[in-house]
């Protein structure tokens, strides 16, 4: 397990990527806060993630009892999800989160900023409204989160910080000004943030999605998703789990000298 025994904070943990995320944190051994907006929809994830790794348990007691070989990883496992109910843009929310964290397991390992919005539309038509609530989310979200996470990271002298930007980060994207704004931030203060934050042996990376089947993309007309998938050499969409299997690999061990990366996961979209 690449994760065992590591707290992880994942922001907008409840749906998508960030579902998908704690689903295979927690697999990976790994303790996680599945923070959300919805609090509903935060608990219906942990309940899933707690269900699945007493699932995995039982079924490896059940192996040993049989005489089957198990890895023992599975059995030695304190994998646990818990809820949070978290606004990224009210710093005291933020707060009681990083404390709530800290009562309980007593360190934080990681952090995936990973909660985010959309409100598209031109940019002659783009309310004020719209553009500063993505920008806040999207983009302040992540600086509040790890601004208030790191104090902890540093007294540990370790730590992981990882972002969720996207494919038009560098590229633009028709009537997404505020998102990609927001997302191209993201792209810079995780550049920013590895160099200050490199010596006091805290990681700082962000992964770029393509176009992956969530909410956010379920309502893209058909005609559209026709012409997206001309863009994508792999000739289809991505799935939550893509951009998860990254998140782990960047936590864990096995990236321990890969810091101020932006990882694309895009079927090559962006060739």
């Amino acid at each position: 397990m690449r994760l065992k025994d590591r707290v992880a904070i994942v922001t907008g943990g409840g749906r998508g990527i960030g579902e998908a995320t704690c689903l295979r944190f927690a697999e990976e051994g790994a303790k996680v806060i599945v923070a959300d907006i919805d609090f509903d929809v935060a608990t219906e994830v942990a309940n899933e993630v707690n269900g699945a790794i007493s699932q995995a348990r039982a079924s490896a007691e059940k192996a040993v009892g049989g005489g089957e070989a198990v890895a023992t990883s599975v059995l030695e496992s304190d994998a646990v999800a818990v809820p949070f109910h978290l606004n990224v843009t009210d710093r005291k929310s933020v707060a009681d989160m990083v404390e709530s964290t800290l009562e309980r397991f007593g360190r934080i390992d990681v952090l995936v900023n990973n909660a985010g919005t959309i409100r598209d539309s031109q940019v002659l038509k783009m309310s004020e409204e719209n553009f500063d609530l993505v920008i806040n989310i999207n983009l302040k979200g992540v600086f509040n989160c790890t601004q208030l996470v790191l104090p902890t990271m540093v007294e540990q002298r370790k730590g992981v910080i990882l972002s969720t930007s996207s494919l038009v980060a560098p590229y633009g994207n028709y009537g997404q000004t505020n998102y990609v704004a927001s997302k191209a931030g993201v792209v810079g203060m995780t550049k920013v943030w590895a160099r200050e934050l490199g010596r006091k042996g805290i990681r700082v990376n962000a992964v770029a999605p393509g176009f992956i089947k969530t909410r956010l993309t379920a309502g893209i007309p058909d005609k559209v998703v026709a012409k997206l998938l001309e863009r994508i050499p792999m000739g289809h969409f991505g799935e939550p789990v893509d951009i998860a299997n990254a998140f782990v690999w960047l936590a864990s061990d096995e990236a321990k000298y890969v810091s101020g990366h932006v990882f694309a996961v895009d079927g090559g979209a962006v060739l």
